[in-house]
């Protein structure tokens, strides 16, 4: 609470001179430490995924991208029970990929949305003063994107799940792949989330972080896709798993046709085997672990 007093000094000429005495009282409440500062700066950043605590045009595209993840599966459970199908139209596993681009573009637009403002406006440092290291600050927007992530993807398969069995399909096999389709989406939210960051951590300008981030997304899937289907016209069954190694979207789709039975949108609807799923595993693994490097790298030079 501040008190203010003034002091009167003679008068100088056709004025007088004053002086403010502006004091502060210290605070002597809780000090909740950093893993509260921690746990703040998560839920803040996952809040703002979604525009809540925004205004309301910042809510608007989150939402309705939220909307068109749920609206097909909803479509797809209507008609699973109207026409009293024996399984969903499609599987667990596979309805990510399908939605992949509404996907890519939720990470473009909340990637930036989470970091550029704070290195544009040059906050990064306030945060690091007290009581948050860098690591904390990293691992809470990657977390928050993540979970956001997670939540627009996993929201859908529960849709899904719901519904078939309401449709009285058979328990096990849907729990089974409700299960398989949320590993799935876990991998996808964690590799997604520090790709989009990374890149968004490079510039404070938001227009060119989404920008880049949709470019990287979306062309390196075109790109592989176009280099899989030459590859699988010449017969070049090895070639196909290795170019899907160089984009997100197939990564996913490798390791999930590889180890949770899914079936693979690759050329032909050959996946890779065992031992090259491994390998599908190893990327992405190490993908998101060199996210999160280059993370600290970025904010430890901004910190400074």
């Amino acid at each position: 609470m501040a008190t203010e007093q003034s002091t009167r000094t003679p008068a100088t000429g056709s004025g007088d001179t004053r002086i403010h005495n502006i004091g502060y009282r210290s605070y002597d409440g809780p000090r909740l430490g950093r893993s509260y500062a921690r746990l703040s700066l998560y839920s803040q950043s996952l809040r703002g995924a979604y525009g809540l605590g925004r205004s309301a045009k910042s809510k608007v595209l989150p939402m309705l991208l939220f909307v068109v993840m749920c609206v097909p599966a909803a479509i797809m459970v209507a008609v699973a029970v109207a026409t009293k199908a024996k399984d969903l139209p499609v599987d667990y596993t596979r309805y990510a990929i399908i939605m992949q681009a509404v996907i890519s573009l939720y990470v473009a637009s909340q990637a930036p949305q989470s970091v550029s403002r704070d290195l544009r406006f040059k906050t990064v440092p306030l945060y690091f003063s007290r009581p948050i290291e860098t690591g904390d600050y990293v691992r809470a927007k990657f977390a928050a994107l993540t979970s956001a992530l997670f939540i627009l993807t996993a929201a859908p398969l529960l849709v899904l799940y719901v519904g078939a069995l309401l449709a009285k399909l058979d328990f096990t096999d849907q729990s089974k792949g409700f299960a398989q389709g949320l590993v799935s989406v876990a991998l996808l939210s964690l590799l997604f989330a520090g790709i989009g960051l990374v890149i968004a951590a490079v510039t404070p300008r938001r227009g060119f972080g989404i920008a880049a981030v949709i470019a990287v997304l979306t062309i390196s899937y075109g790109a592989v896709s176009t280099l899989q289907a030459i590859a699988e016209t010449q017969s070049d069954g090895d070639g196909i798993a290795l170019i899907g190694l160089f984009s997100p979207i197939t990564l996913i789709d490798g390791v999930q046709s590889a180890f949770l039975g899914a079936t693979s949108a690759f050329p032909g609807g050959v996946g890779p085997s065992n031992a090259e799923g491994v390998v599908y595993v190893l990327f992405t693994l190490g993908l998101i672990a060199a996210s999160y490097g280059l993370l600290m790298r970025r904010y430890k030079k901004v910190g400074l």
